[in-house]
């Protein structure tokens, strides 16, 4: 046999990681819905191996017609041979279909249900769905959840053994069960986004690819009239108008821009529609939640037309009604930001002072960053260098040390 064609190997490999990124979690779901939840590990196993065969076998046989059908046939034979095999037998047999139910219609968006079933705890879900599902690594996972890889991946065991041995089902369940798993799967979704649009890690500081994945599933909910909630859509506008600014969060040099530096121009404007259209639709109803103030505070911010002319003294009263219902660290780090520039950096300052006792702020590159700023705001330098230094030796990514790096070079 000859060897692989280098630029065919490249090519091979190329492809394999673009349907990694894309069509790992449908392939994934289909592949538990034909053998059942109690598998699900086996399907993960199978879909490892099958992306391992494209990479061995396609710079030398060539890339199949439909390589997604490739994947799912080579993993289903994979899975089949498993257990088909007497010791796999004796623990489990593959599902027996039965009668059908009503479905969103999307593997993925029912993995992600199965993920957060209520028998699992709220950090096991979300652990799983972002690992099976969106593809993050534990290590990205732990430094998402400001925790320890070795716990996440704990976690992750526990799930899918719970998921193994509790009989778990597929069917997403269209009665009074459905609003609490409705609420863990948007919080999956958020999470999803935010690693998309800032990533924990890695070389990349975007992701575009799990942002525009997470507006699509948001979408399939808002569309589905058992799930197209007020939430829902204050959610889904949060995900159109945050989205609508990616094209303008780095420039030609490939450098991280900052709001107040981002031509505005170059904000997608189908997006910015597509989110007021959802805000407008979430205000049906009687509760506030999270995802509306969000929603709200990211409208702020695509409605004014400069970042001078933002609605600072609005936002700021966003987040203090966001905080009285979600009252994390990082929401309170938000609020002092929107506080410096509506009131004053000494008001964000005392705002920020509980702060100063929470070990994962410590630990996090903004909280420092934040500090430098209104420090020097104040005109107090070397306590800003201090703070910079402190960032980006912090610093996840490789875009944001350059951009604090370039900061650092204000401070002789």
């Amino acid at each position: 046999m000859s060897g692989a064609d280098p630029t065919g190997a490249a090519e091979a490999g190329r492809l394999v990681e673009h349907l990694f990124r894309h069509q790992h979690a449908p392939i994934l779901g289909a592949l538990i819905r034909q053998f059942g939840p109690a598998h699900l590990a086996l399907a993960e196993e199978c879909l490892q191996d099958a992306f391992l065969r494209a990479l061995q076998t396609w710079p030398f046989h060539g890339i199949p017609p439909n390589p997604a059908a490739w994947l799912t046939l080579v993993a289903k034979r994979r899975a089949l041979d498993q257990l088909r095999r007497p010791a796999s037998m004796a623990t489990a047999e593959p599902s027996v279909p039965h009668h059908p139910l009503p479905t969103l219609g999307d593997d993925t968006l029912e993995l992600i249900f199965l993920c957060c079933h209520p028998s699992l705890a709220p950090d096991a879900q979300l652990a799983l769905t972002l690992k099976s599902v969106a593809g993050l690594s534990t290590a990205e996972i732990a430094r998402a959840f400001f925790t320890h890889e070795a716990t996440v991946a704990q976690r992750i065991v526990r799930a899918k053994r719970a998921i193994s041995d509790g009989g778990l089902s597929f069917d997403v369940p269209f009665d009074a069960h459905l609003a609490p798993r409705l609420d863990s799967v948007c919080r999956v979704l958020y999470l999803m986004f935010n690693e998309g649009y800032s990533a924990s890690g890695g070389d990349r500081l975007l992701r575009e690819d799990l942002c525009h994945e997470a507006i699509r599933l948001v979408a399939l909910l808002t569309a589905n009239p058992a799930t197209g909630r007020p939430a829902v859509h204050a959610l889904a506008a949060l995900f159109c108008l945050q989205a609508a600014r990616l094209p303008a969060r780095v420039d030609d040099a490939g450098d991280l821009l900052t709001l107040d530096l981002q031509d505005r121009s170059l904000w997608d404007r189908r997006l910015l529609a597509a989110g007021f259209h959802h805000l407008g639709l979430s205000a049906c109803g009687d509760a506030l939640t999270a995802w509306h103030l969000e929603a709200e505070i990211a409208s702020l911010h695509a409605s004014a037309p400069t970042f001078a002319a933002t609605d600072w003294p609005r936002m700021t009263a966003a987040y203090a009604t966001l905080f009285s219902l979600s009252p994390s660290p990082a929401v309170r780090l938000s609020w002092a930001v929107a506080l410096s520039y509506a009131q004053s950096p000494a008001a964000a300052l005392a705002l920020m002072a509980p702060l100063a006792g929470d070990a994962a702020m410590q630990r996090y590159h903004l909280y420092s960053a934040v500090l430098a700023d209104l420090h020097a705001s104040l005109g107090d330098a070397a306590t800003a260098r201090a703070c910079l230094e402190r960032a980006l030796a912090l610093a996840p990514t490789p875009a944001e040390r350059h951009l604090l790096a370039r900061r650092l070079v204000l401070f002789p």
